[in-house]
């Protein structure tokens, strides 16, 4: 009976150190696989901070930053479909975005009838043409748009008559613009120009002007809400100018604990 006590229990001594190394090799193995994979999960996150343009063919011009392969591109197609006169937008991105932001700029008498994109904010109209916003973080950036480009309405459709009438009164408009301004500028203007003349205000559109104005007035850093709330304009227009500018180097942003501080770049 002893010999057979101890053989019982030398056997499970070999099965308690078998199945020990059992454990370690799959705790092993598991070990490298996360150390594997961690590199491959870090290289999925992508940013995004786009302008995004359709003309009324509808051509794609993709403006901006981004990491994300073959992102930003310009006069495609690949992201349009129409349908009789329905128009759908689908720019649908695999892969984790840690930071995206996109302005759509649509064609002129554009009508929208269904919107699913991950971090919509809103809807504007500039100029006649309406312009989505969205902007999000850890998730993947999906747009998907269905609209239809109405034709201009019969009483829009102005005479030859008219136009040239209005030409006329555009060109005296200016020309009695131009002479009160060179009649009555003072030292305040002179003053304000010559800082001016430092920007190339080449390609901005006037909330842009407005905004470089105002900074070059300032003479210091503003954040976004006193840009706002000195020109009276939306957030989200307010956001996506101040965007194209820091596209075109002509301002920076600077964080600044729950703000954003905008700043002019010297030339």
């Amino acid at each position: 009976m002893e010999k057979n006590g101890i053989t019982l229990f030398g056997e499970k001594m070999l099965n308690i150190i078998k199945n020990s190394k059992k454990i370690l090799i799959l705790f092993f193995f598991i070990i490298i696989f996360l150390i594997i994979q961690t590199p491959i999960i870090t290289a999925q996150d992508y940013y995004a901070k786009l302008e995004i343009t359709i003309d009324k063919s509808g051509f794609v011009d993709i403006d901006g930053l981004s990491n994300y392969p073959g992102l930003i591109t310009e006069d495609t197609q690949m992201y349009t479909y129409k349908n009789q006169d329905l128009w759908l937008l689908n720019i649908t991105k695999e892969g984790n975005f840690s930071d995206f932001i996109y302005y759509i700029t649509f064609p002129r008498y554009t009508k929208i009838k269904y919107i699913k994109a991950t971090g919509f904010d809103g809807i504007e109209e500039e100029s006649g043409r309406l312009i989505i916003s969205g902007s999000g973080s850890n998730e993947k950036l999906s747009i998907y748009i269905k609209y239809e480009i109405g034709n201009i309405n019969s009483k829009e459709e102005k005479s030859i008559y008219n136009i040239i009438l209005e030409f006329f009164i555009t060109c005296i408009f200016f020309l009695a613009t131009f002479l009160v301004y060179f009649l009555y500028k003072d030292k305040k203007s002179k003053s304000f120009n010559d800082n001016k003349s430092e920007f190339n205000f080449k390609g901005l559109n006037k909330r842009q002007k407005n905004i470089v104005n105002l900074l070059v007035k300032s003479k210091r850093a503003l954040t976004q809400k006193e840009i706002q709330k000195e020109l009276g304009l939306p957030k989200a227009s307010v956001s996506r100018n101040i965007h194209s500018l820091e596209v075109k180097g002509i301002v920076e942003i600077e964080k600044s604990g729950m703000s954003n501080l905008i700043r002019l770049k010297k030339p």
